[in-house]
């Protein structure tokens, strides 16, 4: 009998607990992609980094984005180099980061597929700036893919660019994000 009860009562504890962890309103996305295309007239540039950080509270709406600037990957190597020491500065300015609201967030408690608008601030190379844009959000199982893309004017955030360059780089591009959160 004494061993049915503690059975029962850690049974009890057991699935109380894995409620409790069901019920919080945070996720957490240690693997997000982030990246970034910029077609000019002489060259095409796409860059990829696999190593950002993002956390999102559904209850709240909030969202937070990180990422290193030296994690990005270049098809050239000399690509990266010059995107790391000229145009980013990564020694000085280490990480580009996006704090900001999910519209409706409270929408993302039951499975099913939203769309909704995400404000915030973007800094990039030491300037901050507020963006908006529309992202797509699946939810399954408790587990939420976000996606979103938009445009980032290099000037906007002091990023210059050489003459001799100019028509190799947009002065625009554009970046995609796509995240995969768990609790």
């Amino acid at each position: 009998m004494k061993k049915i009860t503690i059975y029962s009562v850690f049974l009890f504890l057991l699935l109380s607990l894995e409620g409790f962890a069901q019920q919080s309103s945070s996720y957490i996305s240690k693997g997000a992609s982030i990246s970034f295309f910029s077609s000019a007239m002489l060259e095409d540039i796409e860059a990829k980094s696999n190593l950002a950080g993002s956390a999102l509270d559904i209850k709240t709406g909030d969202i937070l984005f990180r990422v290193k600037n030296t994690s990005f990957q270049f098809d050239k190597k000399l690509m990266q180099e010059h995107f790391n020491e000229n145009y980013m500065e990564s020694d000085k300015y280490p990480v580009s980061e996006f704090k900001g609201k999910i519209e409706n967030s409270g929408q993302l408690t039951k499975d099913g597929n939203y769309t909704a608008k995400v404000s915030g601030t973007l800094q990039i190379h030491g300037v901050t700036k507020a963006y908006a844009t529309m992202a797509t959000f699946t939810v399954k199982n408790s587990i939420i893919t976000a996606a979103a893309s938009f445009d980032v004017r290099l000037a906007d955030h002091k990023i210059t660019i050489p003459s001799v360059v100019g028509k190799k780089i947009a002065e625009v591009v554009k970046v995609k994000i796509n995240a995969t959160y768990k609790h």
